[in-house]
């Protein structure tokens, strides 16, 4: 097969899209899918078509531009929380939360009319106003987009309108113009950290496999994110695949392997199906397999579905499953760029990494230099849950403050009913269960590597959990402790044991069992896992812990020394609840009150002060009427 000419297939696709005036992209990313925007997608196909009109980009035709409106499926256009997403260019119109009855109303006002159907623009909940364009709505204005700047726009089952977005340029240039070392070189000046959560710098750890004897070595690409609340990777394989698969081209290139493997968990199937087809296309046309560019080197890749096993996000565990062993971690070193996949070098960076590396390689690492901080170059995507305003995927510059992300990008905080109220913030998960809680004093502090170090939490793969002050501190510590327990591979006795007795203890905190003496007990414990488990799943596992220890230990005094939870989440903890409707006014779980804590007057309604309560139950067995509730 003959070299691919990436250039003439740029032009051939531009000279045809570039004169068709109106495209419909409808979001694919797993959220809206779930919302149903799937539907959404075949119903404009079918109308669209049914009108007379061609609905694709079609290279071998010349049918009239006129006579074309596009219809695609992108990836995730990252405001989850507005989905189902219809964008429509070249307006950049984006409706917001459309329904499957809202399609002939778009194609005919919107699509054929050039009208704006106000009901289904954006509605900013701060200002009330309605935003007509994408750019302009604050979620979006405030980003930068770099990993994210294609998934909610191309088409992700097309590698041409991929390489007619520059795709697979700089993989070209990789091979045919730059040597090994200049590769890792020019990777190592633009600051590029891994994205998986260590932070490593990329180039380094490519040159480390470069420098190894000529022979076998291998890429990895760690798809396998399992951080609960995080899909930033999963949208990536989803609507943007190919810049995977390129970033794959030129690591290899850089230090020499001729076999890749891109590990995805199998609870992504719309990732494992995308990254398949993006591998064949890439393969029919001559991108990967023998001779890559006509330069004489080989590059093959392959997908490898995970079982789900949080371990094998650590790069050794995530080898022995490879390689078709259970997924355990081992000491290190030898370190996998010495000795990796099948004792050979090997090469692991995760799906976010990857897909910086071609924008790099492409623009020089000047201009990626120049966004971020002199320690933390470049962008980071998050993925914001939780008490928010806008749930979604974003982007930022690193150096960008948790106050943009939560405030400003997110819109601010919810109460549990989800109305916004930013008084109510108390505290974001950052770093997923290997992360940290932090408070409002840390919301001003940059977002990079060592700033969030300096206060117990770390960057991570980029999940990041919003709370309000009903939230109960210790009930997330005991829920990520809960994971972290469930996933450990038992391996090592400090993990394995360790987070049992965390959880254990947490857990009795919760129920009212908890001791003075247990507080210190936690924290040792906590920081014996850390400092003696084998990988970083043991010893990020106490995070949690031992950052609400350090920022809400009132809190689990309250639980412990008053035997109540602030927040009234702990139900062990709550005073027993008298249900209105169920009362008849009888009046004798007041007379059995120890306490005198229960009031009111006989045939009327009785009501308990939580602050005397003691919780002795002794209402709730009184009671012939099944009226109280605790």
């Amino acid at each position: 097969m003959s070299a691919v000419n990436l250039q003439q297939i740029k032009d051939d696709f531009l000279s045809r899209y570039n004169k068709i005036n109106k495209k419909i992209i409808v979001c694919g990313g797993t959220g809206c899918v779930s919302s149903g925007s799937l539907k959404i997608y075949d119903s404009f196909k079918e109308k669209i078509k049914a009108l007379g009109y061609n609905i694709e980009v079609v290279l071998d035709k010349e049918e009239s531009a006129d006579k074309t409106i596009v219809v695609k499926r992108s990836g995730c256009q990252g405001f989850c929380q507005q989905g189902p997403l219809v964008t429509i260019l070249p307006d950049n119109l984006i409706y917001c939360k459309v329904k499957l009855e809202d399609v002939d109303e778009i194609i005919d006002k919107t699509v054929l009319k050039n009208e704006t159907i106000e009901r289904l623009l954006y509605l900013n909940p701060k200002d009330g106003k309605r935003y007509h364009n994408k750019e302009d709505i604050p979620y979006y204005s405030k980003q930068k987009f770099i990993t994210l700047a294609l998934c909610g726009s191309i088409d992700s089952g097309s590698i041409e309108e991929y390489i007619a977005n520059d795709g697979y340029f700089a993989a070209e240039k990789a091979y045919k113009t730059m040597t090994d070392k200049e590769i890792c070189d020019e990777v190592l000046a633009s600051g590029l950290r891994g994205r998986g959560g260590a932070g490593f710098p990329t180039g380094r750890k490519w040159d480390f496999a470069r420098i190894e004897p000529e022979g076998k070595k291998y890429i990895i690409c760690n798809g396998d994110e399992g951080d609960p609340g995080a899909f930033m990777d999963c949208s990536v394989m989803e609507g943007n695949p190919h810049s995977v698969i390129e970033g794959m081209m030129i690591a290899a290139k850089a230090f020499g392997a001729d076999e890749g493997y891109v590990y995805v968990r199998t609870e992504y199937p719309r990732a494992v199906e995308r990254m398949g087809k993006a591998i064949r296309d890439a393969e029919a046309l001559g991108i990967l397999g023998d001779n890559v560019f006509g330069t004489g080197y080989n590059f093959k890749l392959q997908i490898m579905e995970g079982a789900g096993a949080f371990v094998c996000g650590e790069e050794t565990a995530l080898i022995h499953s490879v390689e078709g062993e259970r997924g355990m971690p081992i000491p290190k070193p030898p370190f996998p760029a010495h000795e990796g996949l099948f004792k050979k070098p090997t090469c692991i960076n995760n799906v976010e990494t990857l897909s910086i590396v071609p924008n790099i390689i492409r623009n020089g690492a000047a201009e990626y230099r120049k966004i971020g901080t002199e320690t933390s170059a470049g962008t980071k995507t998050f993925s914001i849950t939780g008490n928010i305003v806008n749930t979604g995927l974003v982007e930022v510059p690193m150096g960008a403050t948790l106050r943009d992300l939560i405030f400003e990008i997110g819109g601010g905080v919810t109460d549990n009913a989800g109305n916004p109220t930013d008084d109510m913030f108390k505290s974001v998960q950052i770093g997923g269960p290997s992360g940290g809680c932090l408070t409002p004093e840390h919301l001003d502090i940059p977002i990079d590597y060592d700033s969030l170090k300096a206060v117990g939490a770390i960057v991570g793969s980029g999940g990041l959990v919003v709370m309000n002050k009903n939230t109960c501190m210790i009930q997330i510590a005991k829920f990520f402790m809960t994971f972290t327990q469930s996933e450990s591979c038992g391996k090592c006795t400090m993990c394995r044991e360790g987070t049992k007795q965390m959880l254990q203890m947490l857990t009795d905190i919760t129920e009212g069992k908890g001791t003075p003496e247990m507080l210190d007990l936690l924290e040792k414990t906590a920081k014996a896992v850390s400092k003696g488990s084998l990988c970083a799943l043991g010893k990020t596992a106490p995070n949690p812990v031992l950052s609400t220890l350090r920022f809400f230990r009132d809190e689990y005094e309250a639980h412990i020394i008053d035997k109540k939870c602030p927040t009234k989440q702990c139900k062990a903890l709550c005073a027993p609840v008298i249900d209105k409707e169920k009362c008849k006014g009888c009046g004798l779980c007041a007379k059995q009150c120890p306490v005198g804590a229960i009031s009111g007057n006989v045939k009327d309604k009785y009501v308990i002060d939580d602050e005397k309560c003691i919780k002795c139950g002794a209402c709730v067995s009184t009671c012939k009427f099944g009226a109280i509730e605790g």
